[in-house]
């Protein structure tokens, strides 16, 4: 069973299995689930309907990396680039990268941030004037992330972040992504904010009610935001997830001809940890 390919995409897929168009490299990338606790919940952004990618998805912060995360000049406290390189079966320069793309993007993407002024302290608080005013500056690549931390003599903490999956992007899409899935808590006293940007819409949910409303067709879910909040279902506190020793699997659909029509076939879990919900 697969998830059917119609119109354009499905002849799209049709040519790149028979290798009449190429193939469109993918972009390394990272995708934060951010949690909070008393219920658990996940914050998910909804897609702008406008945009090339994910039109009007609900997803969970994240993006391309800028050949500028890998830069040495970024202080870092935590885990080093090479256990994050060994968590996603990577080079060390890659992980770098795309640890960094984390902690960014979550805070262009949701205006938390995973860094403080110490390797034991963290940011209470990024909601002024001048905080938003580097956040803008990050997005139109003004400022890199190694200058926003160095300007405000912080370090990134990469042991608040946690490795949890590994999704390619099918070889038919236009735009293609090497993803990286990463799950951290919210900080204390920090919040997230409806920044706008590539987003319409941003929401708290528990995952079991994110899981019934795509079911249910309220909301569009892509099968790597299926998968993960299906995983995180199976879980009651922030602690049980972070606890969790999760194997990183790399997930990649991909097309197939089925009774004559085109469809999406997603790779099926080893397993989903935590508690059955």
């Amino acid at each position: 069973m697969g998830i059917p390919l119609p119109g354009e995409i499905g002849q799209r897929a049709r040519d790149i299995l028979a290798g009449r168009v190429p193939i469109v490299p993918a972009r390394d990338a990272a995708t934060v689930v951010v949690l909070r606790d008393d219920p658990l919940e996940v914050y998910l952004l909804r897609r702008k309907a406008t945009m090339a990618f994910a039109a009007g998805a609900y997803v969970f912060p994240g993006g391309s990396v800028d050949p500028r995360d890998t830069d040495h000049a970024v202080a870092w406290a935590g885990p080093p680039p090479s256990d994050w390189a060994a968590a996603f079966g990577t080079d060390e320069r890659t992980a770098r990268g795309l640890v960094c793309a984390a902690v960014r993007e979550t805070f262009e993407e949701s205006g938390v941030l995973l860094a403080g002024p110490s390797a034991t302290t963290i940011v209470a608080d990024t909601t002024g004037d001048d905080w938003e005013a580097d956040r803008l500056a990050l997005i139109d690549r003004t400022l890199s992330f190694a200058e926003f931390l160095d300007r405000r003599g912080l370090v990134l903490r990469s042991d608040l972040l946690r490795a949890w999956a590994h999704w390619i992007t099918p070889e038919i899409e236009t735009k293609r992504f090497d993803t990286r899935f990463f799950v951290a808590a919210l900080p204390p006293g920090q919040r997230t904010r409806d920044v706008g940007g590539e987003a319409d819409e941003v929401a708290w949910m528990s995952p079991a009610a994110a899981l019934d409303r795509g079911k249910a067709g309220e909301i569009m879910l892509m099968p790597p935001t299926f998968r993960t909040l299906t995983e995180l279902a199976g879980f009651e506190t922030i602690d049980d997830v972070l606890r969790e020793e999760h194997a990183i699997t790399t997930v990649q659909p991909s097309a197939a001809e089925v009774d004559g029509e085109m469809v999406l076939i997603v790779p099926d879990p080893d397993h989903v940890p935590g508690r059955t919900p």
